[in-house]
C-alpha cells in the first residue's frame, strides 16, 4: 500500500522512522511519501519537504511566517492528491497536520493521527474538530486515553514510541560509557528559535562547572555554521545527531522542554528543565495552557519531579543554582528514584509495533486507490 506521512519536528522524524520499520514488517509492498527528515528517509521514504522547513515555533513567529505556511499547505494538498496513498498517517504537529486533516477528510482518504495534538493542555475545543476529520487517534500518554473518553471519543492506546527507540539503542551498547570527566549536557532544542533563547544562557551557566565536560546536543538538521557564534569564549563541545549517546554517558543535564526531557529521564539523567519564548508568545500561551506542568516527565508523574525554569524564572543564575543542587546528595537521589517510578508508570516497549498494526489493519480494509 502507499503511506503519506506528515511530521514536522525531529520527534516526528524518529517516530515516524520506527512506524515505518515496523509497517514493512507487515506490508513488504509498502511505499512512503513523506514529510519528515534523516531517519524517515534512512528508513526507506521519500522525502518531500524536510523538516528543517517546518520548526515555526510560537504565536509570533507562526504569525510572522504565515505566508510560507500557507503555501506549504497549498503544496501538501495537491501533492496528496496527486499521490493518491491510501491513507495518510499525521504525527504530532497540531497547527499544521489538524489544518491538513480536515483537507484530507474531505478528499476521502482515511486520517490517522499518531501522537495526538496536546489538546488535553490547551484548546480542548480541537476535541470536536479531531472527531469530525480523524479516523483513528493512537495516543501515548497514559492520561490521553481517559482525556478523550471525557468526549465520548474513543482512542487507541498504544504506549510510549520512545521506549522502542531507546531499547534499540541499547541493544547496540555493551555497557554505560564513562569518561574521565563528569559530563554536563546541554540540550538546546532542535528549532533555530529555540536554541537561540536558550543555548546563551545554558553555555553561561555551563562556566561555573569547570571540572565537567561541557557537551552540546547539535540538531542534525542545522548546519554547524548557526552554533560557531555561540561556541566563542566558551570550552564546550557540540556532536550532532549523538544525542542518546551523550545521554548514556551524561551525569546531568540543561534540557530545552519538549520530548528532550522524557528522554533525558528514560536515561536516568538528573536534569533542569528550561523553556524561554517569544514575550508576545509566551504571555498569549500562560493566559490559554491549563495545565500545571511543561515537561512531559512532570506531566506524566503529575508532581515537580523536575525543576522547571520558565520565561522570566531562567536566567544564569537559576540554572546554576538548579544544577548545583542536582548535582549530588538527596535531590538528586529523590530524582532518580521518581524516573524509576515514571519508567513503571509508562508501561513495555512496543509501541511502534502495535501503532503500525492498527495502521494497517485501518488502511488493509479499504484496499481502492482514492
Amino acid at each position: 500500500m502507499k503511506y503519506y506521512i506528515i511530521a514536522g519536528e525531529a520527534s516526528g522524524d524518529l517516530h515516524g522512522s520506527n512506524l515505518i520499520k515496523e509497517i514493512i514488517k507487515l506490508d513488504s509492498k509498502a511505499e512512503f511519501r513523506v514529510w519528515g527528515g534523516d531517519l524517515m528517509k534512512e528508513a526507506g521514504a521519500y522525502e518531500v519537504i524536510h523538516i528543517r522547513n517546518l520548526a515555526f515555533m510560537g504565536f509570533w513567529e507562526v504569525l510572522n511566517n504565515l505566508q510560507t505556511i500557507k503555501k506549504l499547505l497549498e503544496f501538501c494538498k495537491k501533492d496528496i492528491v496527486a499521490y493518491r496513498p491510501h491513507g495518510v498517517v499525521l504525527i504530532d504537529y497540531p497547527g499544521f497536520n489538524l489544518r491538513m486533516a480536515k483537507y484530507i477528510k474531505s478528499k476521502g482518504f482515511p486520517v490517522i493521527y499518531y501522537i495526538s495534538p496536546q489538546v488535553w493542555a490547551w484548546k480542548s475545543s480541537r476535541v470536536k474538530i479531531i472527531r469530525q476529520v480523524v479516523d483513528k487517534m493512537l495516543v501515548i500518554l497514559p492520561f490521553e486515553k481517559k482525556f478523550y473518553a471525557t468526549f465520548d471519543f474513543p482512542v487507541d492506546y498504544v504506549g510510549h514510541p520512545l521506549l522502542d527507540a531507546i531499547a534499540q539503542f541499547r541493544e547496540k551498547q555493551t555497557e554505560k560509557r564513562h569518561t574521565d570527566k563528569p559530563i554536563l549536557a546541554l540540550l538546546p532544542g532542535s528549532r533555530k528559535q529555540e536554541i537561540q533563547k536558550m543555548l546563551p544562557l545554558m553555555l553561561k551557566a555551563s562556566d561555573d562547572f569547570p571540572d565537567y565536560r561541557v557537551v552540546i546536543a547539535g540538531a542534525p538538521a542545522i548546519d554547524n555554521e548557526f552554533y560557531d557564534p555561540f561556541l566563542k569564549n566558551h570550552s564546550a563541545e557540540i556532536h550532532y545527531g549523538k544525542t542518546y549517546e551523550l545521554l548514556n554517558m551524561a551525569t546531568m543535564a540543561a534540557v530545552t522542554s519538549g520530548t528532550a526531557t522524557l528522554e533525558t529521564a528514560l536515561f536516568k539523567v538528573p536534569q533542569v528543565v528550561c523553556y524561554k519564548g517569544n514575550r508576545f508568545s509566551y504571555l498569549l500561551a500562560k493566559n490559554l495552557v491549563k495545565i500545571p506542568y511543561i515537561s512531559l516527565v512532570n506531566l506524566i508523574m503529575d508532581a515537580p519531579v523536575v525543576k522547571e525554569l520558565i520565561q522570566h524564572e531562567l536566567t544564569v543564575k537559576s540554572l546554576t543554582e538548579s544544577l548545583k543542587n542536582i548535582e549530588s546528595g538527596d535531590a538528586r537521589q529523590n530524582m532518580l528514584e521518581q524516573y524509576e517510578n515514571l519508567i513503571e508508570k509508562l508501561g513495555s516497549s512496543g509501541a511502534s509495533a502495535r501503532a503500525a498494526r492498527i495502521v494497517f489493519d485501518k488502511l488493509s480494509r479499504k484496499k481502492t486507490v482514492y
